[in-house]
């Protein structure tokens, strides 16, 4: 039985997003990985792995699939 995955960001309160973190999203949202979304900014794939990291920690989840279905619920995209 999986596990149920709920964001443990609060209700109501405002997701601070960087603008380089919504570019991120908005990549991960289209299905890139790390590696792809250093090529498509031009930037490391560890520095891609940070904001991802980043995104994740801020929406409050710990995963890719739960970010987006996220950012789609908070419509932050």
């Amino acid at each position: 039985m999986a596990a149920c995955e709920f964001s443990r960001q609060p209700a109501g309160e405002s997701i601070d997003l960087t603008e380089r973190e919504r570019q991120i999203l908005s990549l991960m949202v289209d299905g890139l990985s790390n590696q792809e979304i250093a090529y498509r900014l031009v930037i490391s794939e560890s520095t891609a792995r940070f904001h991802v990291s980043n995104v994740l920690m801020k929406l409050g989840v710990n995963n890719r699939t739960a970010a987006v279905r996220t950012a789609i619920q908070l419509k932050l995209l």
